[in-house]
């Protein structure tokens, strides 16, 4: 891959409701309005055909096994591997509400291997910078719409964030804890800071890989 003045691999991760999808857009904005060429993108993707399937399995109005449905997942990401590195190298900084990591705290949850479930992300582009929106499960549960989706139970929850737990453990040089209980305002702050500090380290170093 090559090496330049590329655009820095932002994702966003956490348990459902913790604000993902609100901060992501509201970083993606704060970006465009310093300046910075940036892009916003959330995965599962749902426009693909494969993305129309995911969409269906969390509406519950498809079922599929716990394996063929990671692995839509993750091939889900790997559709958009080459835009996502074009963009990259093209100077582009993405704000991704979500990416591997989700896959392999979802499936995992529901008891499948870490090493099985991991195993198809190696090759997707490594982010430069991961941030876990972490607050209890209890407070996230009183926000609005929990419950809507397949995965929104407190028991599920509470597993998927054990395994955000021990990812963010096991890779400190690059995973932040937000604390997603503060005011928006506060954790957009907390994230537009740091997010400057990884776009600016990221400028002349090569992309790596999961």
């Amino acid at each position: 891959m090559q090496l330049g003045k590329r655009g820095a691999l932002i994702v966003l991760e956490g348990c459902d409701r913790s604000g993902k999808s609100s901060q992501s857009r509201l970083l993606f904005e704060f970006l465009c309005n310093r300046g910075v060429q940036a892009k916003h993108l959330v995965f599962p993707n749902r426009s693909s055909e494969i993305g129309g399937t995911i969409n269906a399995y969390l509406k519950n109005t498809r079922e599929l096994n716990d394996q063929v449905i990671h692995l839509l997942f993750t091939a889900n990401r790997w559709e958009f591997k080459k835009e996502i590195e074009d963009l990259l190298n093209a100077g582009t900084t993405l704000v991704v509400d979500r990416y591997s990591y989700s896959g392999v705290a979802y499936s995992v949850a529901k008891g499948l291997d870490f090493d099985w479930c991991m195993a198809p992300e190696k090759g997707l582009i490594r982010p430069d910078a991961v941030f876990y929106l972490k607050a209890p499960i209890e407070q996230l549960m009183q926000r609005g719409e929990f419950g809507e989706e397949r995965y929104e139970k407190k028991d599920f929850q509470l597993k998927v964030a054990s395994v955000f737990d021990r990812i963010c453990e096991n890779q400190q040089h690059i995973w932040h804890k937000i604390d997603a209980t503060q005011t928006q305002a506060l954790v957009l702050e907390d994230l537009s800071t740091k997010v400057l500090e990884v776009i600016e380290q990221a400028k002349d170093k090569p992309m790596k890989v999961l």
